[in-house]
């Protein structure tokens, strides 16, 4: 009921961001019950229902890391000193964002099952002719328990990773209000965060995804599989070898995002750069993942692309979901994590207005920011882009049809 309380008097912005997850949800739990009705309908392709339903784990996947971001970001969930004292601790507050993120993601659950049974002419008959008969199984009978299982996926996941993330999360010292601040003219700015320890071993996994992905792309006939194609026609291998490349890029993305920040302040940096350089070490852990997720995802984009050209594409209508769906909440994990990074900074910033900063040189470092992450980011983009589809397109170069 708290939660449900603190939901109706937040701020309009952060109602959309809880309806954008539960938009993913239903995009994901749809998915899911495709899959089943795939598996009602064809009982005999038992590996290919399998195969599918690991594909849909990879939406699911961007989803819950979505939501946690959301969570994060939700003002009725940020500790606050003194909260402790009315009942509100680390572990209330962890429960709360719980709550938020399973009422958001089970609304979205219901969504896609009253679309899925009404696609599915379980409710009024079959919608469009007919036209998504095939494709979800109209006609066979629906398993009930094995539905709200797949259904529960996405609020369970969601609201379990969020709960683990803020029950971590530090509780932020009291900051006065400006006019209550006295700030001595000999404060300086506080020393960078320590650098991130997971580039070593996000470099690895990212090879070891390489390599699989090229060991897999040819049959023993030496013909490529398309990917990423349909869900049924991808080998399972290419999901493990992209799974591993995305999870390899994601843990180096911090080391990555601190590097960006050394390279900022190297060669005599002036003000501007040693404050845009510092503020990136410090915000590396909170956007270094989110950059390497989307990094995973628009390689794979780039890699589709060189694949498959300007010509016709495999690519079903489940396919084009979960690829929608995956860079959507990828791309708005990111934007979710900066605006997270903002606030942690908004204290900063007001000191460094009162000392008399100008806000030209605040622009400018941010500007500096967005641009070295742009110049560090986008070649690796593009070279494991460009490794990815190299076995695929027959030693080819990415951005060639």
């Amino acid at each position: 009921m708290l939660a449900l309380r603190l939901a109706r008097g937040t701020h309009p912005l952060v109602q959309v961001r809880r309806l954008l997850v539960a938009a993913a949800s239903a995009g994901v739990g749809f998915l899911l019950l495709c899959t089943l009705g795939y598996a009602s309908t064809h009982p005999a392709y038992s590996t290919t229902a399998a195969l599918r339903l690991l594909w849909c784990f990879v939406p699911l996947a961007a989803t819950v890391q979505f939501a946690v971001a959301v969570a994060r970001t939700d003002p009725s969930t940020r500790p606050r000193p003194g909260l402790s004292a009315v009942g509100l601790g680390p572990f209330r507050l962890s429960v709360l964002a719980a709550v938020s993120t399973a009422v958001s993601c089970t609304l979205g659950s219901m969504v896609a099952l009253l679309l899925f049974l009404h696609l599915r002419g379980d409710l009024t008959g079959l919608p469009f002719d007919g036209a998504a008969a095939d494709l979800l199984g109209a006609g066979a009978p629906l398993p009930v328990a094995a539905a709200l299982m797949l259904l529960a996926l996405a609020p369970v996941s969601a609201a379990t990773a969020s709960a683990m993330a803020l029950r971590t999360r530090p509780v932020q010292a009291a900051v006065p209000d400006d006019d209550e601040q006295d700030i001595s003219p000999d404060e300086q700015m506080p020393a960078p965060a320590p650098a991130p320890t997971g580039l070593p071993w996000g470099v690895a996994l990212t090879a070891v995804g390489l390599a699989v992905e090229a060991y897999s792309s040819r049959d023993g006939s030496g013909s490529a599989f398309p990917l990423p194609g349909k869900l049924d026609t991808t080998p399972a291998w290419v999901l493990a070898g992209w799974s591993l490349t995305a999870i390899g890029l994601a843990m180096a993305g911090p080391g990555l995002t601190h590097f960006a920040g050394r390279l900022l302040q190297a060669m005599r940096p002036g003000a501007v750069r040693l404050l845009a350089g510092r503020m990136l070490m410090d915000e590396a852990h909170r956007i270094g993942r989110p950059l390497g997720a989307v990094c995973a995802v628009l390689s794979a984009v780039i890699a589709a692309f060189a694949l498959y050209g300007t010509g016709p594409r495999p690519f079903g209508p489940l396919t084009a979901l979960g690829a929608v769906l995956v860079l959507g909440c990828t791309t708005a994990t990111l934007l979710t994590s900066a605006l997270e990074a903002k606030q942690a900074r908004a204290h900063m910033v007001r000191m460094l207005l009162r000392l008399g900063a100008p806000v030209s040189a605040l622009r400018a470092a941010t500007a500096l920011r967005v641009a070295v992450l742009l110049v560090v980011f986008t070649p690796i983009t593009w070279a494991i882009a460009e490794l990815a589809a190299l076995p695929l397109t027959g030693g080819g170069t990415v951005g060639r049809p």
